[in-house]
């Protein structure tokens, strides 16, 4: 038998996996425990559904990662799923498939904070008045993370006449996009922002990393949007400074947890745009990612270095 792909992927997507000229042979996982399927694959092919995300607390199956060889994680990040995963011989991942969708929804919340049009918008002779919008040319696009999501965001807010800074875990590498202000310190980026775009990895030392101290940092006006995930953010420490007026606004796809219990205050509070993680547009960007992994799998099978490989050190 020729290559082995365990896949969780849905049956359309799969079918054109065993269309391709490599000739994988594709199979489907348990879905309440998917690692089984690596006693009897080469490659798996996982998303981060409900069982990966219970298993995070438990043990290490004794049998991973058994036969598998390579783990292709359909998300970016990886912090969904548990420790012992990264315990694969090679583990990538889905970076920058969804990257332009991503900034796109960051520059519309940009402007939907900026111009909000609706809170203007006239539906009787007595509207019809002026009232003042905000400005996108001359503001500051800080952003704190300058991954593939974060150069996307750039480009975007230097292109609608924006200064960008930024901060990123490795600043002695040169900023990807010409124009961005690289700086050395977080709370000069939070100081700098007019709208505040969180774009970093999720890993423990960025756990709860956007807190009170640095949030006390921020313009009263500032307007955070999280695209990160919830647990960068310690949503405690919004809350407090949007109640006491030491924040602006804040526009959040993600949260910890997801999705938030039913009586938190962040679904209903008149300061926070709530979206239900959908910033990635996921759905509609199959064709992106079936290439990606169509060209990993080529160069896996000729023996070549792989692209998106995860760091099982720095989790990302």
């Amino acid at each position: 038998m020729g290559l082995v792909i365990a896949s969780q992927m849905e049956a359309d997507f799969n079918a054109s996996l065993r269309a391709h000229p490599t000739g994988p042979t594709v199979v489907g996982v348990p879905e309440a425990r998917p690692w089984e399927a690596a006693n009897d694959a080469d490659v798996m092919l996982v998303r981060p559904s409900p069982p990966w995300r219970g298993a995070r607390e438990g043990p290490r199956p004794a049998a991973w990662p058994g036969r598998v060889k390579w783990v292709y994680s359909a998300s970016v990040g990886v912090d969904f799923y548990p420790r012992w995963l990264l315990e694969a011989p090679l583990v990538t991942c889905g970076r920058g498939v969804a990257s332009e969708e991503i900034a796109d929804y960051v520059i519309a919340a940009v402007y939907l904070q900026a111009k909000d049009l609706e809170r203007v918008r006239a539906r009787s002779l007595a509207a019809w008045r002026q009232a003042p919008l905000g400005r996108v040319a001359g503001s500051v696009v800080g952003i704190v993370g300058l991954g593939a999501i974060g150069a996307a965001v750039a480009r975007r807010a230097l292109a609608i006449g924006a200064l960008v800074t930024a901060v990123r875990r490795r600043r002695h590498i040169p900023s990807p996009v010409e124009g961005v202000e690289l700086l050395d310190d977080l709370a000069a980026v939070v100081a700098s922002a007019d709208h505040l775009v969180l774009a970093l990895p999720a890993t423990d030392a960025s756990r709860s990393l956007i807190d009170a101290s640095l949030l006390s940092h921020a313009k009263p006006t500032a307007h955070l949007i999280n695209v990160a995930r919830g647990s960068v953010l310690d949503q405690d420490a919004l809350l407090a400074a949007l109640n006491a007026g030491r924040f602006g606004f804040a526009t959040l796809d993600v949260t910890e947890p997801e999705p938030l219990p039913a009586d938190h205050p962040l679904w209903t509070h008149p300061l926070v745009r709530l979206t239900p993680h959908i910033s990635s547009n996921y759905t509609l960007l199959r064709g992106v990612l079936f290439d990606k992994i169509v060209a990993n799998l080529e160069r896996f099978v000729r023996g070549e270095v792989l692209a998106d490989i995860v760091d099982p050190i720095a989790g990302y």
